[in-house]
């Protein structure tokens, strides 16, 4: 495998990536892959050799040797050589891509993925881009007939199409083809289809079957279970790796897809083609950005319920979450759609005589994003639409658990106009994370999950100079007054603590009763017991599985550890079963009371449908229990009287702040707090933080005046 580092080792041009390797369906899929990347990149391919169903050898059209062809009498071999590479586009262009068929499938390969030469930095000055449209070889064809000279011909196509680059030795071309019989208008039509295919591969051969591009569906989408594609420069490609992670439906433990590893290479052309695609991206003016976000987010709205349904199928979650799921990401675009006033810098006229100073924010280059599992469209949309449309590129990789929500946004985007390379996506687990923190032109990370990863990760990407937000772990607690609304309080405790199967950051998972639990125990148990647990895309389902059998297991893990240390088990959600749905993950409601501040069940985040219930004596009591805590996410306190709600949002020391609100997470355009080991970073998500995050400001001082005659430089200070 061809180390795309060397790249720049081997020669002195700037560099051109080239394609990421893959497995595709047929021979056609793997041009067009090639091709398309090739153009991206600033250089074009050609066919070089073909066994049609074996092998195909792709190099780039500035490599090559003229073959020997009839020479005028009077010149000499060597003189036609040297005459004709004295004008001559070749450099012998080391480049080579190889296909090979393999077991039913297409592998490519690269031999040499170098070039001699610089890019093209017009496409449109390439000779491919001079080809005729089908119509406009019907119409050569009819002139022809009619007695038309070619630069009568071509003066009429220009016609109707004014920026056409073909000249009389094209027209002159087409009709000697069309003489020999080499290309009737049947099989021009099929080359043709080929060529807009192909887009700017030009093939060596000029025949063509007419099954060429039988291609109908990827080779991701044809495999069963599906593969999860890599988004590599604006494609969709199967990755290369033979390693691979099941993605199972929680509910059935069927396998739905399946998420290969993506290899190093493709990661480093991932980062390549957005590092590539920066330039121009950040170059682009923000209303232009703002139009895609505009356009992303009405795509959003017309395939919700593709989304939802991928959504519960692969996290568990019921379809009312799943579309919850999705609309509070939909926020996060919408909030992107307006972003340019927020973008605005500041301005000081005449800070001295004549002097100006402003500042601008200006986008960083590569981000990247690693998400969890809970939120499978929330978190990548917390992530992307804020971070291009400031200007960066971006790579994301989704949770591996759950990534198809991902993937189909990221067919959105593209589909809204997000250009080729500002988005990229890949898969993989800690050698990914690695990679994504370890990479040089990557500049920021966002990070969301759990908290073993999460100072790890921090950690890793900090060392390397990296801007990091990192939120993980949580344990969000609620207090109770005496006085609070009985049936109200109730309701938000059992929606917030079992909503999604408490597989969420912001789930409500203790609850600080003041003045005791009597009142309220007997209660609470019934509304729980309402609950109905079922598969996610059953109608009346209130409660889903949780995402797999393993997060089951550790959460019963921690429910035992609890009544062994003491915990009352008022109700038991571990032995559930739901008819037709034997084999799923569920866990149903479970409440433990009398639960310690000294418990492993208490000190650790539960991540499912578990509530802990304890007592203080005073509000002074509860607050100090949240505020020892070492997670702290957001807090909440459910009363009748201002003035302990007013303690207590003076005194809890949490990043987000509920009162008579169970879960108090804010609309985007208010940022997202955390604070001690919850969060890492100095800037959060949303809002202006997550504006700050994804730019970085550039004072600019200025003089416009006519400069006094000097005999000398003043060596002073500059001063007001």
């Amino acid at each position: 495998m061809m180390d795309i580092e060397s790249c720049t080792e081997l020669n002195e041009f700037p560099q051109m990536l080239p394609p990421p390797p893959g497995t595709f369906v047929d021979r056609e899929e793997l041009i067009q892959h090639v091709g398309d990347f090739a153009v991206s990149q600033g250089y074009v391919v050609t066919i070089k050799q073909s066994k049609r169903d074996r092998v195909v050898v792709l190099g780039c059209d500035r490599g090559g040797v003229y073959r020997n062809r009839r020479k005028p009498a009077d010149e000499s071999s060597a003189e036609r050589t040297r005459r004709r590479k004295t004008g001559s586009r070749l450099t012998n262009c080391p480049f080579e891509a190889v296909g090979k068929k393999d077991d039913g499938l297409w592998i490519l390969t690269i031999k040499n993925g170098t070039h001699n030469h610089e890019p093209i930095k017009d496409i449109s000055e390439h000779p491919s881009a001079r080809r005729f449209t089908e119509r406009e070889i019907v119409l050569i064809k009819e002139m022809t007939e009619a007695g038309l000279k070619p630069r009568q011909i071509l003066k009429r196509l220009r016609q109707n199409n004014p920026d056409l680059l073909s000249t009389p030795k094209h027209v002159y071309n087409v009709k000697a083809k069309l003489r020999q019989g080499n290309m009737t208008v049947e099989n021009l039509r099929n080359s043709l289809q080929i060529m807009r295919n192909f887009k700017s591969l030009r093939p060596q051969k000029s025949a063509v079957r007419n099954n060429y591009l039988a291609v109908t569906e990827p080779s991701w989408r044809q495999r069963n279970p599906p593969r999860v594609p890599n988004l590599i420069g604006g494609r969709f490609v199967d990755s290369q790796s033979f390693v691979s992670i099941d993605v199972l439906n929680p509910a059935t433990q069927q396998v739905i897809s399946q998420v290969p590893l993506t290899t190093n290479e493709e990661f480093k052309a991932a980062v390549f083609a957005a590092k590539r695609a920066f330039p121009l991206w950040r170059n682009t003016p923000i209303a232009t950005r703002q139009r895609i976000m505009f356009k992303f987010q009405e795509l959003i709205r017309r395939d919700i319920d593709k989304l939802a349904m991928n959504i519960t199928a692969e996290h568990g979650k019921t379809l009312k979450d799943a579309y919850g799921d999705v609309l509070r990401g939909l926020e996060e675009v919408e909030h992107a759609c307006g972003l340019a006033t927020l973008q605005m810098g500041e301005f000081v006229s005449n800070v001295s005589n004549g002097i100006d100073t402003y500042s601008i924010r200006e986008p960083l280059g590569v981000c990247a994003g690693i998400c969890p599992f809970d939120f499978p469209a929330m978190i990548p949309l917390w992530m992307f639409p804020l971070a291009v449309t400031c200007g960066n590129t971006f790579i994301l990789k989704p949770s591996e658990k759950d990534p198809g929500a991902a993937v189909m946004l990221a067919e959105l985007a593209v589909e809204a106009g997000l250009p080729n390379g500002v988005l990229n996506i890949v898969h993989g687990s800690n050698e990914i994370v690695n990679a994504i923190c370890d990479d040089d032109d990557i500049k920021a990370i966002s990070f969301v999950g759990p908290n073993v990863a999460g100072p790890y990760v921090y950690a890793r990407a900090s060392a390397k100079g990296k801007r990091i937000q990192s939120n993980v772990g949580a344990k969000n607690h609620a207090v109770v007054m005496p006085d609070a609304s009985m049936d109200a309080t109730l309701n938000a405790l059992v929606a917030a603590g079992f909503g999604a199967a408490g597989q969420k950051c912001m789930a409500l998972s203790t609850v600080v009763f003041v003045g005791g639990l009597n009142p309220w125990e007997d209660k609470l148990v019934e509304h729980a017991k309402a609950i109905k647990v079922n598969a996610g895309t059953e109608p009346d389902a209130d409660l889903g599985p949780v995402i797999s059998k393993q997060v089951k297991e550790q959460i019963c893990k921690l429910i035992q550890t609890g009544v062994d240390t003491g915990a009352k088990l008022v109700l038991d959600g571990r032995n559930i079963v739901v008819p037709a749905y034997e084999h799923g993950s569920f866990v149903g409601p479970t409440i433990l009371s009398n639960v310690a501040t000294n418990m492993e069940c208490y000190k650790e985040e539960v991540f499912g449908p578990v509530l802990l219930c304890m007592q203080a004596d005073s509000i002074e009591e509860a607050i100090n229990i949240i505020n020892r805590h070492k997670y702290s996410n957001g807090a909440s306190i459910f009363t009748t009287s201002g003035v302990a709600a007013r303690k207590f949002q003076t005194e809890i020391e949490v990043g987000q702040v509920g009162i008579n609100v169970p879960i108090s997470v804010p609309l985007p355009f208010s940022s997202f707090t955390s604070c001690k080991p919850s969060f890492a970073g100095d800037l959060n998500f949303d809002g202006k933080a997550g504006i700050q995050f994804y730019t970085q400001v550039k004072m600019v001082t200025q003089q416009w005046k006519d400069l006094p005659g000097s005999s000398g430089a003043s060596l002073l200070m500059p001063s007001s």
